[in-house]
């Protein structure tokens, strides 16, 4: 029997100072982690709010694990099953990793104090921060603190977790590090992932949503977005003009995106491909 979703969301909108933030969006949301990719300003971190509970829509339906969070009820009780890491997480620095996670614990209404310090060692543990759980926030590196917001989502095991730029000022080793921890939450419940890498989409993801303007433009696999730019992607010794955009490579050549001339080279595209061609209205698959 197939699982219902853990989200489903229709006509989601919501305007900010005369701009649509989000506008129209119907989604659902099944198990396994889903990328979301957009431009700055795309309206990403709003949708993820909304999803969240964090901020309630302008107008549309939304169900988040069975629950209306349109009702008080029901936005306590989806909340008690969901994870956030937001991309501003509010670590007051002078408390210690442990500290944090158990505040953030009590927010959740981890009440009795035994049981909450086993999870919270149990999540801190989980990211691999069993070591330093006693060492303060601002001594932490980046990578450390973003394991230490993650540790905090993932307070009560929740069935949905959202995240929102988690690998954001992570060098390579930390963020190879945190897609695993990524990939592990993804096991057995539903993970949203806003970002702007088009490499964790690909490493992470099953699913990829492209958003821009407040509007879902792209909803399908990462290899169905990929294989929306073959035969748009090319090599020319000079930057073609008609090009949607281009760079040299270290081979000398140049690479262009875009409607190829006759003859052209083709290359074989990558996901970041068909990205810039989804947000450029053609080229991928209508959502």
């Amino acid at each position: 029997m197939t699982a219902p979703p853990t989200v489903t969301a229709s006509g989601l909108a919501l305007h900010h100072r005369g701009v649509r933030a989000v506008d129209g969006v119907s989604l659902e949301l099944g198990r396994g982690v889903t990328g979301l990719l957009g431009p700055n300003g795309a309206g990403k971190t709003t949708l993820l709010r909304i999803l969240a509970t964090a901020t309630p829509p302008g107008s549309g339906a939304l169900s988040v694990l069975g629950h209306d969070p349109g009702t008080v009820r029901g936005r306590r009780e989806a909340r008690r099953a969901l994870g956030y890491l937001p991309q501003d997480p509010g670590f007051h620095a002078g408390f210690t990793a442990f500290e944090f996670v158990d505040y953030v614990a009590v927010l959740k209404e981890l009440t009795d104090r035994r049981t909450r310090h086993a999870e919270v060692r149990r999540v801190l543990d989980a990211v691999g921060l069993a070591e330093v759980r006693g060492r303060r926030i601002r001594r932490l590196s980046g990578g450390m603190r973003q394991r230490v917001a993650l540790a905090a989502a993932l307070l009560g095991d929740p069935a949905f977790l959202v995240l929102d730029e988690p690998t954001v000022g992570l060098d390579p080793e930390q963020r190879i590090r945190f897609r695993e921890l990524v990939a592990e939450a993804g096991e057995g419940r539903t993970v949203l992932l806003s970002t702007h890498q088009t490499e964790d989409v690909a490493m992470l993801c099953g699913r990829v949503l492209v958003m821009d303007r407040g509007r879902v433009r792209f909803d399908g696999t990462p290899a169905e977005l990929t294989a929306a730019a073959r035969g748009r992607v090319w090599s020319s010794a000079a930057r073609s003009p008609g090009a949607l955009a281009g760079f040299r490579t270290g081979s000398g050549e140049f690479r262009n995106i875009g409607d190829p001339p006759a003859g052209a080279a083709l290359l074989e595209p990558t996901l970041e491909d068909g990205y810039l061609l989804a947000l450029d209205g053609a080229g991928a698959v209508a959502a």
